[in-house]
């Protein structure tokens, strides 16, 4: 026959806040090893992609890990992948340009229109 195994927490419904595991002790004892859930990377901000560079943890122990595991050297460091910064940065480069040749245009037709 089995041997009983009794909870070592209180809750004892199957949630997943309450999963656990049977594991045999040195001493021979079956016990439960109540299991953590598992964590999530955070994800991009524009792709949904997972942030390569920053571990996995779950929200609270952010807390107490040091700043360099949290984020990467980077614009944007910590909430957007490099793809989408790059693709940021050269937007902001094209409609600075548009400006600028919307501005010549406008003068060049300006200078025109007096001759």
């Amino acid at each position: 026959m089995a041997q009983r195994v009794t909870l070592r927490k209180r809750n004892p419904y199957n949630t997943t806040s309450n999963r656990r595991r049977v594991v045999k002790t040195p001493g021979g004892r079956l016990v439960y090893h109540h299991l953590k859930k598992p964590a999530t990377a955070p994800k991009c901000g524009d792709c949904g992609i997972a942030l390569p560079g920053i571990i996995a943890l779950r929200p609270r122990q952010y807390a107490t890990v040091s700043k360099t595991k949290k984020t990467v050297r980077r614009a944007y460091g910590g909430s957007r992948c490099g793809d989408c910064v790059k693709q940021r940065i050269l937007r902001a480069f094209l409609l600075e340009e548009a400006k600028i040749v919307k501005k010549v245009i406008k003068s060049q037709q300006k200078a025109g229109g007096r001759q």
